[in-house]
């Protein structure tokens, strides 16, 4: 591009040259016209193509030296259509004669450049439409340097020591087109204008611009406008530009359109050092306000500027709505209302990096440090720490309204394979507590580590309710088919504020133990939870149930039937459990617990079943025995126990996780009466002799099942029998 510029700057200057000097040559009573079939066949000559001057040339003496142009062509390679690769609609440059013979300065009044177009373009073999100028330059250079020196009086040349004065400059309505055919973009640059006030050495030199840009196919287009005032030292090498100002507005990027601004009070460049000292910086994009004090830096190969920056507060849900967006509704309407930043960013040559970072969001501080590499193969790191946040906040706002839907399932939630194979990080987030319902989280940790599509979160860990959580997340995305693991423990957590936060209820005691380790795979979470497999536990001890005591709830409700006296409760009412454990085994997203074992001081609970982690389903059966030597308080009868003891009370939970149904299992207990009638009128028939062995039976620890069966069977007959 730079031998692109230099090439369109010589013809340009070579153009401007000849039509000075034909100017001179035809000062005196010369129409300068009869020149241009001289003048374009020179241009031929020097690039391979056709130049024409289609307008009037013109040209003046006293005071000033003045040459004008029309409209100007310059022919575009072959095979790049008709279209002229360079357009000039007209042009003048004026010079005072006098000042430049007797004080050595060149005095230049308005210089104008109208209707400038250049139209660069790609083929789709890759050659552009200028290739064949560079080549020629670089020719003409070789054969330059080729040449042997013009021998000591050439060296001897006096130099061109002129002072330079330049009333403005002036290029009205240029237009620049890129065409790129390889990756079929167009990128335009339209209504180009630059004004410049008084040039001259050593003093400021105001310039303002302005143009209007169009990228296709992105159909993003937009209006640039800027100001400065630039000064210029030749020997020092030093450029100052101050009072910098951009203004842009881009439409096709986002839905809104974008307003940016870009102002800088001052900026040098010392071009003998190669430093920069940009100063402060302030960028404006919508209502965001980024301010920057950068630091002096070397422009010489890889810069690595460093600067303070700061954002200054804005509202997200403001931003979003701004850019034709809208946030979610919050269950705090005014969540996100509130973010600023300030941190010190590093250039380097492998990254960019953000330290001392301090990002307020809402009611949350957070502090750390982030980096983002700038080469491939790189890793983001990020480090995090903060004090507190209320996540309830930012959850969907509750509802009583029943929202239907119309055969419209919410779709699952994706796997980023492809982000996670194409981004290396490592991060880490500490919080001192978060708040989620009504679950108080405290001395959170999180540590992430991704590399080459597998992505581990361990430790995962925080404190609650007096006790533990640890998890271990795993995603391996590198191959085909995503595969999720989690191992996941509680330890000790307190039951009681456990209770109270989920279900506002505390009278339940206790101490809960859990593992999870399960596997899944597939492209989404649905998918990964119908291929859930692994194993589960977890137990509760020490435990009591309390306002409730399910042995007096049993004896009252024996003593009702009976219809005897109800024993007295005992105070305060409370139900002991010394232990409850279970285990159960995932398959398939179906998890199933076939050792539920409860202890109470009065009854075992025993269950098994199976829960639908897909559906969310439970069907699950308990069924309660009646101890008959129960750890008691108080005047229990050998009545009482014995017919406590008689039935085993079957509960069913059936339903969804969410809202479970609790029931007696009619069918298990009406199948259990049957049998116990049946036993009882076979014992009845059986004689004491028979109910003896019978018994002699039931006490035995392995009976054998065929004798058993003879005995029912004896039974059966004779009760048949009495019947007839």
């Amino acid at each position: 591009m730079r031998l692109l510029l230099k090439s369109i700057g010589y013809i340009v200057v070579a153009v401007l040259a000849l039509l000075l000097l034909a100017g001179l040559a035809i000062k005196f009573f010369f129409d300068p016209n009869d020149y241009k079939s001289d003048i374009e066949a020179a241009v031929r000559d020097a690039t391979g193509r056709d130049f024409a001057i289609e307008g009037d040339l013109g040209l003046s003496l006293f005071p000033w030296l003045a040459i004008d142009a029309g409209r100007m062509t310059l022919g575009n390679a072959e095979g790049f259509g008709d279209d002229p690769f360079l357009g000039i609609e007209g042009a003048s440059l004026s010079v005072k004669i006098m000042p430049m013979i007797l004080k050595r300065e060149v005095a230049i009044g308005t210089a104008s450049l109208d209707g400038l177009r250049v139209n660069l373009a790609v083929a789709a073999n890759g050659r552009s439409n200028w290739d064949d100028l560079v080549e020629r330059n670089e020719q003409a250079e070789q054969i330059e340097q080729m040449q042997p020196p013009a021998g000591a009086a050439a060296s001897a040349r006096p130099s061109m020591d002129f002072d330079v004065d330049v009333a403005e400059i002036e290029i009205s309505d240029a237009a620049f087109s890129y065409r790129d055919e390889q990756a079929g973009a167009v990128y335009r640059l339209d209504a180009v204008s630059l004004q410049t006030g008084r040039i001259k050495l050593g003093s400021p030199v105001p310039l303002d611009g302005s143009l209007r840009f169009d990228v296709q196919p992105e159909n993003v287009s937009g209006q640039v406008d800027l100001s400065v005032e630039a000064t210029v030292d030749m020997d020092t090498g030093v450029v100052r530009l101050d009072g910098f100002g951009l203004d842009a507005l881009i439409e096709g990027a986002t839905e809104a359109p974008a307003e940016i601004r870009l102002a800088m009070p001052s900026l040098v460049m010392d071009t003998g050092a190669e430093t920069v000292l940009p100063g402060a910086i302030k960028l404006t994009v919508f209502d965001l306000e980024l301010d920057a004090a950068v630091e002096p830096f070397s422009y010489a190969g890889s810069p690595q500027p460093k600067a303070t920056v700061s954002i200054a507060a804005f509202s997200p849900r403001s931003l979003l709505t701004t850019l034709g967006a809208e946030l979610p509704p919050t269950a705090d309407p005014a969540a996100l209302e509130l973010v600023r930043l300030d941190a010190r960013a590093e250039v380097s040559e492998t990254q960019i990096a953000l330290s001392d970072i301090v990002l307020v969001v809402d009611d949350t501080t957070l502090r750390g440090k982030l980096s983002a590499p700038r080469v491939d193969g790189g890793s983001y790191e990020l480090d995090l720490a903060g004090d507190s946040i209320d996540l309830n906040r930012y959850m969907a706002p509750a509802s009583d309204e029943v929202v239907e839907v119309e055969d419209e399932a919410t779709p699952p939630v994706e796997i980023p394979s492809e982000l996670l194979r194409a981004v290396n990080a490592r991060g880490s987030l500490t919080l001192g507590e978060a708040l989620l319902g009504r679950i108080l989280f405290e001395d959170i940790e999180l540590a992430l580590d991704l590399k080459d599509g597998r992505l581990r979160m361990n430790p995962i860990s925080a404190r609650l309710f007096d006790g533990q959580y640890q998890g271990d997340v795993r995603v391996d995305a590198s191959g085909a088919t995503p595969v999720l693991s989690v191992n996941e423990r509680i330890q000790n957590v307190s039951l009681a504020p456990l209770g109270k936060a989920m279900f506002e209820r505390d009278n339940l005691n206790g101490r809960i133990n859990g593992a999870f380790t399960l596997t899944g795979r597939g492209q989404d979470m649905g998918e990964v939870q119908r291929t859930l497999n692994g194993d589960v536990s977890y137990s509760l001890s020490d435990g009591a149930w309390e306002g409730t005591d399910v042995w007096y709830e049993l004896r009252r409700a024996r003593a009702l039937i009976r219809q005897e006296p109800a024993p007295a409760p005992v105070q305060p009412a409370r139900t002991r459990f010394s232990e409850v454990t279970a285990t159960g085994k995932v398959v398939d997203g179906i998890m199933n617990i076939d050792d539920f074992h409860a202890e109470l001081p009065f009854m075992q609970l025993d269950g098994a079943g199976s829960v639908n982690l897909v559906e969310a389903t439970v069907d699950y059966g308990l069924r309660a025995r009646i101890l008959e030597k129960p750890e008691l308080m108080g005047d229990v009868t050998q009545a009482e126990i014995d017919d406590l003891t008689k039935t085993v009370l079957p509960v069913k939970i059936t339903g969804s996780l969410a809202e479970p149904t609790f029931g007696l299992d009619l069918e298990s207990l009406a199948k259990q009466r049957v049998e116990e009638e049946v036993r009882d009128r076979i014992l009845d028939l059986l004689g004491d002799d028979e109910a003896a062995d019978q018994e002699n039976l039931d006490a035995d620890d392995e009976p054998a099942e065929e004798d058993v069966e003879d005995v029912l069977k004896r039974g059966l007959r004779d009760l048949l029998k009495k019947r007839d």
